[in-house]
């Protein structure tokens, strides 16, 4: 084990809190006898370049320092290459640390189990999506959800709104997508078998639990099966959609007449005028194709497997 980690910090999230946050937790690291490093990127780009470097030079770890877009940048750079990830959550949402039970807001405590990790067991294996065919140089890897439908079309709308600031934006960003709410009609093929057509209102496939801050849509996604959990909302009316919508923060949505779920290792999904978001980060048009990849990840300072029901 080396003792060199390098700090990948936001120091935006949070409004503001992702600077502040990297003081206790290098202060605690440096603490335990590692030699920390930060990197701090002008834009996403930059930032994700720069923790490519340091894990091809060698560093011992990346840590994530922000919310989920900045896990989203880290596992970019560490997927595959057997460099392990610590997560310092002190973002708005924080899903993908809610799903594999680490600290969210408290950077000590999440520092401490990360120094612990690295000196113990070196962490533990996790499964990622991945999709491979964005038209894009290389894969992109998510932790949590990924997101298609009216949910995809809120965050598509909320991040063209310059104002509110805020969760608020988001509100009147759903307010919005209800008045025009129709059904998607999806082609869609699990673990490469024959394609079929599905009307939805929304298709999310989970390989973490939650997203926009403790939804828990795909509430029986666990990390480490090597499956994706995927929840299909059907055509429904807009009544009848604000219904459902509350009972996602406990999951117990599932059990509604109008959602189906399934299990597989990978799903292609296709569809027209449809954005998809993972992690609440943009990836772009349907159609694409997603693969849980077993134990892309090492993670460090996380509980025992099966995190994440």
């Amino acid at each position: 084990m080396t003792c060199d980690i390098t700090l990948l910090v936001n120091p935006t999230a949070g409004r503001g809190r992702g600077a502040l946050a990297a003081r206790p937790a290098v202060q605690t690291l440096r603490g335990c006898g590692f030699t920390v490093r930060t990197v701090v990127g002008a834009d996403a780009a930059e930032a994700l370049r720069r923790a490519r470097d340091a894990v091809a030079g060698g560093t011992g770890a990346l840590v994530a320092v922000g919310g989920d877009g900045m896990v989203s940048l880290a596992l970019q750079a560490v997927a595959g290459t057997g460099t392990p990830l610590g997560v310092i959550a002190v973002g708005g949402g924080n899903d993908f640390a809610r799903a594999t039970g680490l600290p969210i807001q408290d950077p000590g405590a999440a520092a401490r189990l990360i120094a612990a990790s690295l000196k113990g067991d070196g962490g533990r294996e996790v499964d990622l999506g991945r999709v491979d065919n964005l038209g894009r140089v290389g894969d992109v890897w998510f932790g949590t959800v990924l997101a298609s439908g009216f949910d995809s079309r809120v965050n598509e709308r909320g991040n063209r709104m310059r104002r509110p600031r805020g969760r608020l934006r988001y509100d009147l960003a759903m307010l919005a997508e209800l008045a025009a709410l129709k059904p998607v009609r999806y082609r869609m093929s699990l673990d490469g078998g024959p394609q079929r057509e599905v009307e939805a209102t929304l298709i999310a496939v989970g390989n973490g639990t939650s997203y926009g801050g403790g939804m828990r849509i795909c509430a029986r996604a666990v990390l480490d099966d090597g499956l994706f959990d995927i929840t299909v909302v059907g055509p429904c009316s807009r009544t009848t959609l604000l219904t459902v919508f509350p009972r996602v923060y406990r999951g117990t949505h599932l059990g509604h007449r109008v959602v189906t779920t399934h299990r597989a290792a990978s799903v292609s999904l296709a569809a027209e005028g449809l954005t998809a978001y993972a992690d609440g980060e943009r990836l772009g048009p349907l159609p694409l194709t997603a693969t849980a990849v077993p134990g892309a990840v090492r993670l460090l300072g996380t509980p025992g497997p099966g995190t994440g029901a």
